[in-house]
């Protein structure tokens, strides 16, 4: 019974390391996806509300197999990655009736799609990056805010009384502020209108958009692409160390196979000279 258990927990294993498997998923993921578009067309809702919702309710089968596939062959290794109980989680609310007071859930059934980001591997370390850079993005987002206080201070008191609608409060200001930021109709929508009544008003503008726009947003692509290439590193390390105990095994296996030869031969040996006694 252990034998067969365990011969099945290995081709339960095979089954979910193996390609096919996985482009198989990622295949039925793209595909839900799909469905769910066509899902928020009334046109094609109206001829074929039917054959999505069967369509729908088999993709959404498929993942329930898949996770109690994954479930049985990782047992408690599962619960230990981020990623599986991300996948676990959205199948759950997919599975929960969107009736009543969780019909909101019903909205949340697109999340099927994210699961791309569990299977495709370069995606995967894109997200852990994005999240391992999340301690630097905080500090510079903390400067960023200080950044924009201060100069929403500065507008409000210069510019609100003449411009209520943009610089009338510190909320108008920093909303304001980061319109100019994102460079959307800053200078005719905008700066050049206050520089109507106030014609020293780019000394403001210009030192913003230099500071926030051109210096504060580049720091945080510096710390993201940082934070990628930490994990690339960190990745083909892993790869590489995986190759050298997989050469060290290797090596093991065939030191014990040699041992296990001489020690046949040293036998065969023995018996030869006892023969020829």
């Amino acid at each position: 019974m252990s034998l067969s258990k365990s011969s099945a927990r290995d081709l339960a294993l095979g089954l979910v390391n193996s390609p096919r498997f996985t482009n198989f998923i990622l295949s039925v993921i793209l595909f839900n996806a799909a469905i769910l578009g066509m899902q928020t067309a009334k046109e094609t809702l109206a001829n074929w509300q039917d054959v999505l919702f069967v369509l729908d309710k088999a993709c959404l089968a498929i993942f329930v197999v898949e996770l109690l596939i994954r479930l049985y062959a990782w047992r408690g290794r599962f619960f230990k990655d981020a990623w599986s109980i991300f996948d676990l989680t959205v199948v759950v609310i997919a599975l929960v009736p969107a009736s009543g007071p969780l019909a909101v859930l019903r909205a949340l059934r697109v999340l099927r799609v994210l699961r791309v980001l569990t299977i495709v591997p370069s995606m995967r370390r894109v997200v852990s990056a994005l999240l391992g850079a999340l301690p630097g993005l905080g500090a510079i987002s903390m400067l960023l805010l200080l950044i924009y206080y201060v100069f929403a201070v500065i507008a409000t008191d210069i510019f609100g009384e003449q411009f209520p609608q943009w610089f009338g409060s510190i909320g108008l200001s920093l909303y304001t502020l980061f319109q100019v930021m994102t460079l959307e109709s800053w200078s005719m929508g905008i700066s050049r209108p206050v520089m109507e009544e106030f014609p020293y008003a780019w000394l403001f503008f210009v030192p913003f958009i230099l500071v926030a726009t051109f210096t504060v947003l580049n720091l945080f692509i510096a710390i993201i692409v940082n934070a990628m290439q930490t994990f690339t590193e960190q990745d083909h390390a892993a790869e590489r160390q995986a190759e050298v105990d997989e050469a060290d095994r290797r090596e093991v296996q065939l030191q014990s196979q040699l041992t296990a030869i001489r020690q046949e031969l040293q036998e065969l040996k023995q018996v030869i000279t006892q023969q020829s006694k």
